[in-house]
C-alpha cells in the first residue's frame, strides 16, 4: 500500500522553523491548539516535534521563570525530550504502524530529505480498523 494515501500535506500542517523564538512556537501551539508540531530548518528539512513538555521544561530550568524571555530563546535552545522518528515517503505501512506506536504523528520526507507531511495516528487506527471489519465480514460472508 502506497502511505501517500494516510499523508496530510505539509500545506496542510502547522509547524515551526528552528529559528523562530519560543514565543513564536508557544503562540502558534496556542492558536491552532496542538500539543505538539514539528520543527522544520530553513531548507525544509524536518528537525524534530516540539511538545508542550518541551516549552514547560525550558521555561522550569530557566534562571528566573520570567515569560518574557521566551522571546529571546530561539526552538534552536531548547531540548527536546523526546526523538520523533521521520519516515520516508518510500516506506512501507509495517514501518509506518510500527513508528506510530511510540508517535501521534509521523513526519514524513521526500527523497531529499525535504519535509513533505505527517501520517497522524488517527488515520492509521482507521485504516486497522477498517482491515479489522472487512476481516470480520469476509469470515461472515464464507460461514464461519
Amino acid at each position: 500500500m502506497n502511505i501517500a494515501f494516510f499523508i496530510t500535506p505539509k500545506s496542510e500542517v502547522k509547524y515551526v522553523y528552528e529559528d523562530w523564538t519560543m514565543r513564536q512556537a508557544m503562540e502558534k501551539m496556542e492558536h491552532y491548539r496542538y500539543t505538539a508540531v514539528p520543527i522544520l530548518n530553513q531548507e525544509g528539512k524536518y528537525v524534530g516535534t516540539l511538545t508542550e513538555g518541551d516549552l514547560l521544561w525550558k521555561l522550569k530550568n530557566m534562571k528566573q521563570l520570567d515569560f518574557n524571555q521566551t522571546s529571546k530563546i530561539m526552538l534552536q535552545d531548547v531540548p527536546l525530550h523526546t526523538r520523533s522518528q521521520a519516515v520516508s515517503i518510500n516506506d512501507d505501512i509495517e514501518n509506518i504502524i510500527n513508528t506510530s506506536l511510540t508517535q501521534n504523528l509521523v513526519p514524513v520526507m521526500d527523497d531529499l530529505g525535504i519535509f513533505i507531511g505527517i501520517i497522524r495516528r488517527r488515520e492509521i487506527i482507521e485504516y486497522l480498523t477498517e482491515k479489522v471489519q472487512n476481516y470480520k465480514n469476509e469470515k461472515i460472508s464464507i460461514g464461519e
